[in-house]
């Protein structure tokens, strides 16, 4: 049955059901309902989850036939993937990596502390990426061309801010900025000034600025990011 398949794929991605009818605009209990009782689901339904999860496999989901998950080659398309790896990484050949939105969460600092609404709005899976701990959008143009806002970086926590820099590489920080929380991505590199690390930005408009190491209260290193590519 659909629905059955239906459920396996809401399982595998370890999302709940009422967050999964939410982003289909579903009424709540209509797919577990479904799932649980063997019933058919509509086909306007069944369209509308194809063109929201776009790592389903359709022809797995409407026949049982193939892998659950579309190949690499179908998953990345309209998607531009960009990976930042270390020389020690090491890839993983499936994660799912939670997908957080900054605002629900309050902020970096709650979210890496295991704090506050922890809820993700989704998974992502990328195969053959290094092993990352979430995801978030990127907000502002300080990284751009390389990154735009709405892009999704996806990061590695820091959790030895001193001494686990690898300097000159990308990451995603949470800055103490007159008691209010900013939050940026950036290249860090060595600063000239004692106690301080310098924030680089890609975008050239955008000036470099020295900070204080106990200004920084959550780091995360960006592993890759994500661009989706719409197309009307």
């Amino acid at each position: 049955m659909i629905s059955e398949r239906v459920g396996q794929y809401i399982d595998k991605k370890g999302i709940s059901y009422y967050a999964f009818e939410n982003s289909l605009g579903a009424s709540r209990g209509s797919i577990s309902k479904a799932v649980k009782e063997g019933k058919s689901i509509g086909s306007n339904v069944l369209e509308h989850i194809m063109s929201i999860y776009t790592d389903i496999n359709p022809n797995w989901l409407l026949t049982g036939q193939g892998d659950m998950f579309k190949s690499d080659e179908e998953f990345l398309l309209n998607k531009e993937v960009e990976a930042f790896k270390l020389k020690t990484d090491n890839s993983i050949e499936n994660q799912q990596i939670p997908l957080y939105d900054i605002e629900a969460v309050a902020g970096l600092v709650p979210l890496f502390s295991g704090k506050g609404n922890q809820t993700p709005l989704d998974y992502i899976s990328i195969p053959r990426l290094p092993k990352c701990d979430g995801a978030v959008y990127v907000t502002g143009d300080s990284m751009y061309p390389l990154l735009k806002s709405g892009d999704i970086v996806l990061y590695k926590e820091v959790t030895d801010i001193h001494n686990e820099i690898f300097w000159g590489e990308m990451y995603l920080l949470s800055l103490d900025m007159s008691g209010e929380e900013y939050i940026t991505v950036k290249y860090i590199q060595k600063s000239d000034y004692e106690g301080c690390v310098r924030l680089v930005s890609q975008n050239k408009h955008h000036q470099d600025k020295d900070v204080e190491f106990n200004k920084i209260k959550a780091l995360a290193l960006v592993k890759a990011s994500v661009r989706i590519n719409a197309m009307n």
